[in-house]
C-alpha cells in the first residue's frame, strides 16, 4: 500500500510540491481536501491514510447525485494525460489555475505544469472572479498559455471581455481555453469566437485523468467504442484510473477487461461517426415513472426549444404515486403560470402525457457545485418543495 498525504485546497503551492513528489515516485499519494472535507475529518470521520500501491493522486467525488467514490490514479496515467493534452494543443506551455484542486480538472492543470516544467499562475482561492482571472492572464509569461474553465466561469469572463477591449485582448493571449465539466452551449461558444477566444471543449472524468477527448476527437492512444446494446461510451487509454479505493465491486463493474484490454464504462450515452464522438447524456437520465421509461434529455430538449427556456434544466423528483417524475427548473425568471402551462402542454404534445412534469420550478439561479456542474440534489429539494 501507499501512504496518503492530505493537502489543503486553499494552499496550491503546497499541493504543487506534494504532487511533484508523487509524480516522481518520491512521495506519498496526494489527496486534496477543501474546508468541508476538513470539517468532516475534524468531526470524527475516518480519514483516508493509505491507497493502492502505485497511486500518485486520489480524487474524491460525490458527483452531482451519486454515491461518493475515491478514484485512484497512478503517476503513469497522469503523465500520459498531460503528454496527450500538450500534443493536441500544440506543445507544452504555461498554465493558469482557475478551478478547484478538489477536482481532476484543477489537479490536471498542476500535472501539466509539472510535466511541461513551467510555473503555473495560481488564482487566489475562493469564489471565481472574472476580473481577477483576467489579471492573472496578464501575469502569464510563457510562450504558450493555457487554462481550463467550466462554462459558468467562461460566461462571466466573456461578460467582462464584451465590455472592455483590454479584457478581450487579454483573453486572446491564451492559446487554448479548455472547457469541460458539462456541455458548452452553442451561444456561449459563438460569443467566445466573436471575441477571438480559442475554445477547446473536453470530455473526460476523474477516471480518465481528466479530459481525453478534445472537440469530439480522442487524444492520442485513446480508444473509444460505443456499446451496441446500450449505446454507452467505453474508453480504453493509458490514462485510466486503477479503480476505486475500498470498492472492489464498483471497480470490477466500471473497469472491465476484454482481450487483455481494460475498458472504462462511462455511464454516458454517445455516438461515434467518422472518429468524432458526440456525447448524448447520462444513461441514468432515463427514469422509470409508473413503469414507463422517460428520457429526461428528450424532455430537456423540448423545454429548451421554448422561448425564454434556453437555460432550463430537467431533473427527476420523488412522486408518491409514480415513484419519480420529471421536474423543470427555470432560472432567472419570476413565477410564470402562463409559461408553466406552455411547457407542460409542449412536453405532452411532443413526448406524451407520461413525460409531463410534476412541477415547473422558477429559481433566481441554478445552484452549482464548486466544479461548476448543477447541484442536482439541491435542485431536487427546491423542486420538491415548490420553492
Amino acid at each position: 500500500m501507499t501512504s496518503v498525504i492530505l493537502c489543503d485546497a486553499s494552499a496550491p503551492h503546497d499541493v504543487l510540491v506534494a504532487l511533484t513528489d508523487a509524480l516522481n515516485n518520491n512521495g506519498p499519494a496526494v489527496l486534496v481536501r477543501d474546508a468541508r472535507a476538513s470539517r468532516m475529518v475534524a468531526a470524527g470521520e475516518e480519514p483516508l491514510t493509505v491507497a493502492p500501491e502505485g497511486t500518485a493522486l486520489l480524487i474524491q467525488t460525490s458527483g452531482t447525485s451519486g454515491k461518493p467514490k475515491t478514484v485512484a490514479l497512478s503517476a503513469a496515467a497522469l503523465k500520459a494525460s498531460a503528454t496527450a493534452a500538450h500534443a493536441r494543443l500544440g506543445g507544452p506551455g504555461q498554465w493558469l489555475l482557475a478551478l478547484p484542486l478538489t477536482y481532476i480538472a484543477g489537479m490536471s492543470v498542476l500535472v501539466r505544469s509539472i510535466e511541461s516544467g513551467s510555473e503555473p499562475v495560481l488564482m487566489p482561492s475562493g469564489p471565481f472572479d472574472a476580473r481577477t482571472f483576467l489579471s492573472s492572464v496578464e501575469e502569464m509569461t510563457g510562450s504558450r498559455r493555457y487554462t481550463a474553465l467550466v462554462p459558468v466561469q467562461l460566461a462571466r469572463v466573456l461578460d467582462e471581455a464584451e465590455e472592455s477591449e483590454h479584457a478581450a485582448k487579454l483573453l486572446q493571449r491564451l492559446d487554448a481555453i479548455l472547457i469541460g465539466g458539462q456541455a458548452l452551449e452553442p451561444e456561449l461558444r459563438e460569443r467566445a469566437a466573436q471575441l477571438g477566444a480559442r475554445i477547446v471543449t473536453t470530455y473526460g472524468s476523474s477516471e480518465t485523468s481528466g479530459g481525453c477527448v478534445y472537440d469530439g476527437v480522442p487524444l492520442d492512444a485513446v480508444a473509444i467504442e460505443i456499446a451496441e446494446e446500450t449505446g454507452e461510451i467505453l474508453i480504453s487509454a493509458p490514462q485510466l484510473a486503477t479503480g476505486y479505493v475500498g470498492d472492489e465491486e464498483r471497480t470490477a463493474k466500471t473497469f472491465q477487461k476484454r482481450n487483455e484490454v481494460t475498458w472504462y464504462h462511462t455511464g454516458d450515452a454517445g455516438s461515434l461517426e467518422n472518429g468524432l464522438l458526440t456525447v448524448l447524456g447520462r444513461l441514468d437520465r432515463v427514469i422509470t415513472s409508473g413503469g414507463l421509461k422517460i428520457d429526461l434529455d428528450a424532455v430537456d430538449q423540448v423545454v429548451r426549444g421554448i422561448a425564454g427556456c434556453s437555460q432550463a434544466l430537467v431533473i427527476h423528483i420523488p412522486d408518491s404515486e409514480w415513484g419519480v417524475r420529471p421536474a423543470v427548473v427555470i432560472p432567472g425568471r419570476d413565477e410564470d403560470a402562463e409559461l408553466s402551462a406552455l411547457i407542460y402542454d409542449e412536453i405532452v404534445a411532443q413526448l406524451g402525457r407520461v413525460a409531463a412534469p410534476k412541477t415547473v420550478c422558477f429559481v433566481e439561479e441554478i445552484p452549482r457545485l464548486t466544479s461548476g456542474k448543477p447541484d442536482l440534489i439541491t435542485l431536487a429539494t427546491l423542486a420538491s418543495s415548490g420553492k
